[in-house]
């Protein structure tokens, strides 16, 4: 909920807002709260207010940069609105509200949403759920149609049926989130210690496995009825769209909809313990974790603004203090410092990831985070601290602005939480405000000496590990008498309309790809980019082709290893220096590496684009190759890889890769590479890779900005003294002999799901050819939610949280896989479904019907492609590796429209035979392998 501006920087593109109340000719029902207009100082979000007659509070913004329009329906109900031994309720309607209503029909909304180009999801937290579609904007009236009958006319399509199907996809959601990932019960078993028994914090979001087997379907018809109305929901549309025409659509599919039983705010009584409490946890892990949190405030208080600011400097990155005490000296392999805000609690969170090379003890981590805090307490406050923090607040807010999506949700957020969407001048003023004094004064009253929860997550069998022995059991849960209260009899109002009728949209809007330039650095460096007056920002990328497949297989890793030391010191300034300055810029600087390349990522506001690529070049051209630096990021890296054996989708995409593509090619191994390859790396490996990578001849840029060509031509000059030759990739060795039909288990005991990948190498990367029709032929299967594959495995068998299968290619080399997590009782029944799927589409193909769907879903999907600074980016960068024709999209389009059908389904059957692929399955092979060997497939261990 933290929303910062800087002024300065953007006062030329986004200006503050003015309010006013004029009314104008409106539809009956319908209220005009307030006009935001713009002005010509400070920033803001333009908008209008608008209030129907049964409480829907209806916000309208335009932005008409692009054809698309963002629908958010916010409904002010979350987990903290559930009763005590009746959580999952509100995270059970996110699912229930996706199946259909009085007239739409199962499943009809994904199809409708996708079939318009358009993406959809909902979401739930603490204290309110929402749903959202983008979509071409001529799509914008069959969204306020679905969006309106789900509200009022949902109740008539709920069943039993649909009831159990989607309680049985949440408990796959909690399995493949929570149980079956490392340190995911964590926060649950944290917050029942750190809220009182009953506080609507104490329980998850996602709900106790007990409290959603306790559930009926008229529990779930009552928390509708009690929290789903409209006077309790906000209605906010961004982009491209005819104002009029729009409230119209809005007050005729929403106005006739009931007002829902009163809604008032729950209390915020600030949370405090009695004494510090102490409780731990072993799990499937390799690196001891510490968390530790005081109870502190709620979003809005005057305080939150000094805690956030002290929370930056004690922990936010590696200038904190936290940082140089336990991260720069290797206690900890990450460490950090927030205070995560939500409606009625704040908290002061802490957390260690302790190195076990260090010995891993949690009690000394404990002590020297303690240590940290009274270290802040004897040096202060400088203005340094309160200055970078703010600027990194406030630039971070100008960069979740690119998109429509972004700038609908904070008026959704701040309409639905504060009854005001207008808060980014307030919350500007209200950080700009804090002083040195306000910060020691809120360390005094909410952190300084006062009692605090104490979590540690230990490895199973090393309790010696923990920080402190456990001194608090959190109370049995109560459990509520009644699912909801306050509930009260609605009338139900017939339509004045035939709601069954699926509005048809208007004429499709043209797309526009962005218009692009080109350019050579005088020392040949190619330059792509496009101009964007959105924001006055720049998102600049250089490119370096190699990355992981330049190494040796023998030194895999090498790539991410160099680029992690490139993000430390310089020869000029130390790496906390380093990061300073980027801090007081508002700035990012990353050096990453991947398969086929190193970058550097950069984001900067204009106005600080020069002292940010001054950075760049220091980095690049002057790398300190610290040896304390190489040490202490290499350890790093050994824990992370360490640390991700426990990850059973990183344990399940490495082993697939390599039985794939051979451990003896860098297509088969981690770019990350292996703990016996890091291992071996040392600082001189480093400096070689370095000198073959980061070349002129290997670099290519792109870049988004509100700069024109000649201006951002001038800034990139500096880089036009870089020199170097390209690097020539090695040859590929020879790919495995696939052992077709067998399935390879991978042990994970006591996974509560298993991993399933089905596949084989197929073709490389094409934006017009074989590889591209693939896609298209393979979208009916398990390309979208409503996929042949997503259906069967989620929606009718309950098995999984979602499946789908997919063509990858690069430049060399490509895959087909179909994957899922499946709950692990039903893991062979998973692969029976998967195997029917594919060798039905594979022998029939697609249907007339999917054929249309698909035509329609992907052609105009295109108006979503290029909103954001990062897809623009993304598309150019796709020219540039490939050496696309700019105009590839219209072929694309062209495809689309006109592929027959007998050549797609000739695809299927070609590309999808099921006897020639093979299957991996990370899970716990003493409960699946004979049900496994049953179906008639030959079964191998694979140790990794």
């Amino acid at each position: 909920m933290k929303k910062w501006i800087l002024a300065a920087a953007i006062s030329a593109a986004l200006t503050a807002c003015s309010a006013s109340n004029v009314s104008t000719s409106l539809p009956q029902g319908v209220s005009l709260v307030e006009t935001v207009t713009t002005t010509e100082s400070g920033v803001g979000i333009p908008y209008k207010k608008y209030q129907l007659a049964n409480g829907l509070t209806v916000i309208l913004h335009q932005d008409k940069s692009d054809p698309l329009v963002h629908v958010d329906v916010t409904y002010h109900v979350g987990s903290s609105r559930e009763l005590p031994g009746r959580s999952g309720f509100a995270h059970l309607f996110e699912h229930m509200m996706f199946q259909g209503s009085e007239n739409v029909a199962d499943e009809q909304h994904f199809k409708a949403v996708t079939e318009a180009g358009g993406t959809l999801n909902g979401t739930t937290n603490t204290d309110r759920t929402n749903y959202f579609e983008t979509v071409p904007s001529n799509q914008l009236e069959k969204m306020l149609w679905l969006e309106s009958d789900r509200m009022g006319y949902f109740l008539p399509a709920l069943t039993e049926e649909k009831f159990e199907v989607q309680r049985e996809t949440v408990k796959n959601e909690r399995a493949q989130r929570i149980d079956n990932q490392p340190y995911g019960r964590m926060g649950e078993r944290f917050n029942q210690a750190l809220y009182p028994a009953g506080h609507p914090y104490s329980w998850p979001v996602i709900g106790w496995p007990d409290d959603l087997n306790r559930a009926d379907v008229n529990d779930v018809k009552h928390f509708f009825q009690r929290w789903y109305g409209p006077n309790n929901a906000t209605l906010t549309i961004g982009g491209d769209f005819d104002e009029v025409q729009t409230l119209a659509w809005v007050n005729k599919y929403f106005g006739e909809i009931p007002r829902g039983p009163e809604v008032t705010a729950a209390p915020k009584p600030l949370v405090t313990l009695d004494k510090t409490r102490y409780i731990s946890m072993e799990d499937r892990v390799h690196l001891p974790l510490l968390r530790m949190a005081f109870p502190t405030v709620y979003a809005s208080h005057q305080d939150e603004a000094a805690l956030d600011l002290l929370s930056n400097i004690i922990g936010g990155g590696p200038t904190s203090l936290v940082y140089k005490n336990l991260v720069k000296d290797g206690y900890a392999v990450q460490a950090g410092v927030s205070h995560p805000c939500q409606e009625l609690a704040c908290q002061f969170s802490i957390y260690a990831l302790a190195n076990p090379a260090r010995g891993g003890e949690l009690s000394d981590i404990e002590a020297r985070v303690l240590e940290s805090i009274a270290e802040f307490e004897q040096r202060g406050v400088t203005d340094d601290d309160l200055q970078k923090a703010k600027v990194q607040f406030e630039a971070n807010t100008i960069f979740g602005l690119q998109s429509v999506k972004g700038k609908v949700s904070t008026l959704a957020l701040n309409q639905t939480f504060f009854g005001n969407p207008d808060m980014i001048a307030y919350d500007l003023t209200r950080y700009a405000n804090v002083t040195k004094e306000d910060v020691m004064r809120v360390f005094n009253r909410y952190i300084k000496n006062k009692p605090m929860v104490v979590m540690s997550v230990v490895p199973e069998g090393q309790t010696q590990l923990i920080a402190h022995e456990d001194n608090y059991v959190a109370p049995a849960p109560q459990i509520a008498e009644q699912a909801v209260t306050g509930l009260e009899t609605v009338e139900a109002v017939a339509p004045s309309f035939d709601r069954s009728i699926m509005p048809t949209p208007q004429a499709a809007p043209m797309i526009t790809v962005p218009v692009l330039w080109t350019d050579t650095l005088s020392n040949g460096i190619d330059v792509m980019a496009t101009t964007s007056t959105e924001t006055p920002t720049i998102e600049l990328m250089i490119y370096l082709n190699g990355g992981h497949r330049l190494v040796d297989v023998k030194q895999a890793g090498l790539a991410n290893l160099t680029a992690s030391v490139l993000n430390e010191s310089s020869q000029l300034r130390s790496t906390e220096e380093l990061a300073q300055a980027l801090e007081m810029l508002g700035s990012t600087v990353s050096f990453g590496a991947s398969t086929y390349q190193s970058y550097v990522k950069v984001s900067a506001l204009t106005s600080h684009i020069d002292e940010t690529l001054a950075i760049v070049q220091e980095k690049l051209f002057k790398p300190g190759f610290n040896s304390a630096d190489f040490e202490r990021v290499k350890q790093q890296h050994l824990q992370s890889l360490q640390h991700m054996q426990s990850d059973p989708n990183y344990i399940a995409n490495s082993g697939f890769d390599a039985l794939l593509f051979g451990d003896n090619t860098p297509l088969g191994i981690s770019s990350e590479g292996t703990i016996a390859s890091v291992s071996a790396l040392t600082l001189d490996d480093v400096k070689g890779f370095y000198q073959q990578q980061y070349r002129a001849g290997n670099a290519q840029i792109v870049a988004v900005s509100n700069l024109m060509q000649p201006q951002l031509l001038s800034k990139l000059q500096g880089l036009s003294s870089w020199q170097g030759e390209s690097s020539a990739l090695p040859a590929l060795a020879a790919m495995p002999a696939l052992e077709a039909g067998t399935v390879y288990i991978v042990d994970k005991p006591g996974a509560a799901q298993s991993v399933i990948k089905i596949g084989q190498r197929a073709m490389p990367f094409d934006a017009t050819g074989e590889y591209f029709k693939s896609y298209l032929m393979n979208y009916p299967l398990g390309g979208a939610f409503n996929s042949r594959i997503n259906l069967n495995l989620r929606e009718d068998k309950g098995y999984t949280y979602g499946a789908r299968s997919y063509f990858s290619g690069g430049s060399e080399q490509g895959l087909f896989q179909a994957t899922a997590s499946v709950r692990s009782d039903v893991t062979a029944q998973a692969l029976v479904e998967f195997a029917k799927e594919i060798n039905r589409y594979q022998a029939s193909g697609m249907t007339d019907q999917e054929l249309a769907f698909m035509r329609n879903s992907v052609s105009q999907s295109q108006a979503l492609d290029y909103e954001t600074p990062y897809q623009k980016a993304g598309f150019m960068r796709r020219i540039q590796r490939f050496n696309l024709d700019p105009n590839f999209t219209q072929t694309q389009a062209d495809i689309i429209r006109n592929i027959p059908k007998e050549e797609l389904n000739n695809l299927a059957s070609a590309k999808l035979q099921l006897a020639e692929m093979i299957v991996l399955i990370v899970g716990d092979k003493a409960n699946i392998e004979a049900d496994i060997k049953a179906l008639g497939y030959p079964v191998r261990a694979l140790a990794l």
